[in-house]
């Protein structure tokens, strides 16, 4: 779908979007379609009980005196709390209803509102960036689809009562942004026959056309560093792992980098502690946390962040075969310390703890932020609304926080003590993989720490935000992208250009 931002013009086909203020306040757009179609506006309105309350919506067909085949009205609330994420939903769920409606084109009145949290110009870019997000579809594998299942929109403009300059540039960013949540849901989205360690890896070096520079690491090379804990994981299938290295280097040479880390196993069967049958497709996404931290390196990339980054991919696929690794086994890590498997299903710390003493030794980043749909204890405590958050950082862990609820990727902090960590000490090894039933999270968060050293560090369990099974104003049901607009906020409220 095209989306373009132009100068006001009132369409003389498709259908035309106008939100209205709390109380049935008409906005200029409105007040002009409504004197053109003789009060139909207003009058529709009043018979409907229509308010312009945050939620409402209100189809008008062939309204007389106007252009327009279809207007839609839709209620944005208050002005005083009129911000980004209510018109990127506006702008979402304007497509979603519209998408399949049978008219190819859409136009958004986007007019001044007094009093509003955004100008003109970024109320704009929002609307127009929470259509683009709106309009994610995964249709690659369907062969039968009719024409009514699929959208006939093929144009999105919002209209702009001014100057479209600086709608424009915000929302060049904000498609870039886009693009990097598409690959990340386009990644979780993709069986695991497709998708697979090697496979996985390509899909990363795609980036390099952005000037993102990757580098492969392959088994050979693992094994010469000493990641046994990460190999471990891997040594059951026929597919080979990887590590992933992207590196944006959009600040000066000097400027220290901050480094993302993610989770990629391409399919969990558990290994030799096998998952039950029922459920066990939904593996193929247990990789979302690579999935993650490689579309955000499109997305900052893509929108040349004046920051230096660095993005690490753990890349397995845990099967289980005569070669794979079993309970009881010992296997040592990187960084030197020894692990005992007393779970061969507990594999995704396995390939954090080896990714992320890589990337503090090699890299000596500002930070680290992990990513994994590591435990399903996550879900039990969180459900689907939070992302667990883990941190040895007070500041990180506020920054986190702040930037998941400008939009609205939430986290919540969970605690870690020495209590908990103890849970995991081993009587043969330096540690175990599990430390129990009760508070296994935690537990896991506690194993990932002991290779961060001291630096600042943030660990996000994303097991219930990774896939959703019923779709948000801009977040189609399937594979959600999140983490990519949260990280991408972060990093462009702290640390660019030498914040």
């Amino acid at each position: 779908m095209k989306i373009s931002i132009t100068e006001h013009k009132l369409p003389k086909s498709g259908a035309l979007v106008i939100g209205i203020l709390k109380g049935g306040v008409l906005p200029a757009t409105a007040k002009q379609l409504d004197k053109a179609s003789k009060g139909a506006i207003t009058k529709a309105m009043k018979a409907s009980r229509f308010t312009g309350a945050k939620g409402q919506w209100l189809d008008v067909l062939a309204p007389a005196g106007i252009g327009a085949d279809r207007v839609l009205l839709g209620g944005i609330g208050e002005a005083k709390k009129l911000d980004r994420q209510i018109l990127e939903n506006f702008g979402g769920t304007a497509y979603q209803r519209l998408s399949k409606c049978g008219l190819k084109s859409i136009a958004i009145a986007c007019d001044p509102v007094k009093g509003a949290k955004v100008d003109l110009a970024e109320g704009a870019a929002s609307l127009a960036y929470g259509a683009r997000l709106a309009s994610y579809r995964f249709d690659k594998y369907r062969t039968t689809l009719k024409a009514k299942d699929l959208p006939s929109v093929s144009a999105l403009s919002v209209l702009v009562s001014g100057s479209t300059t600086a709608a424009r540039k915000q929302f060049k960013a904000l498609d870039a942004i886009a693009d990097g949540v598409f690959m990340t849901r386009d990644l979780v989205s993709e069986p695991a026959n497709v998708l697979y360690p090697e496979s996985m890896a390509k899909e990363c070096q795609t980036l390099s056309k952005l000037g993102v520079k990757v580098e492969v690491l392959n088994e050979a090379r693992m094994e010469k560093l000493g990641m046994g804990a990460l190999l471990g994981v891997g040594q059951g299938s026929p597919r080979e792992s990887r590590m992933v290295v992207m590196r944006w280097q959009g600040a000066g040479a000097k400027t220290q980098p901050v480094a993302f880390v993610g989770k990629g196993v391409t399919f969990d069967t558990g290994g030799i502690s096998l998952k039950p049958g029922p459920g066990m497709e939904m593996m193929k996404w247990d990789m979302g946390g690579a999935g993650t931290v490689i579309g955000l390196m499109k997305a900052l990339a893509g929108r040349k962040a004046k920051a230096n980054v660095i993005g690490v991919v753990g890349l397995v696929e845990n099967m289980p075969d005569g070669h794979a690794q079993r309970p009881g086994d010992i296997v040592k890590s990187m960084s030197g310390q020894t692990i005992e498997i007393l779970n061969t299903d507990a594999e995704g710390r396995l390939v954090l703890a080896d990714a992320l003493w890589y990337t503090q030794d090699r890299f000596k980043p500002q930070f680290m932020v992990n990513l994994a749909t590591l435990t399903g204890a996550m879900i039990i405590a969180l459900g689907h609304e939070n992302a667990g958050l883990f941190s040895n950082n007070d500041k990180l862990s506020q920054q986190l926080f702040d930037a998941g609820q400008e939009v609205a990727e939430g986290v919540w902090r969970m605690p870690l003590s020495d209590a908990y960590d103890k849970k995991i000490n081993c009587a043969i090894a330096d540690m175990k993989n599990i430390g129990g039933r009760d508070a296994g999270s935690i537990t896991a968060a506690q194993f990932l720490q002991r290779y961060v050293n001291k630096v600042p560090w943030a660990h996000l369990d994303i097991a219930g935000v990774a896939w959703a099974d019923s779709g948000k104003p801009t977040v189609p049901k399937g594979g959600t992208g999140w983490g990519v607009r949260m990280l991408d906020r972060l990093v462009a409220n702290h640390y660019e250009g030498g914040k």
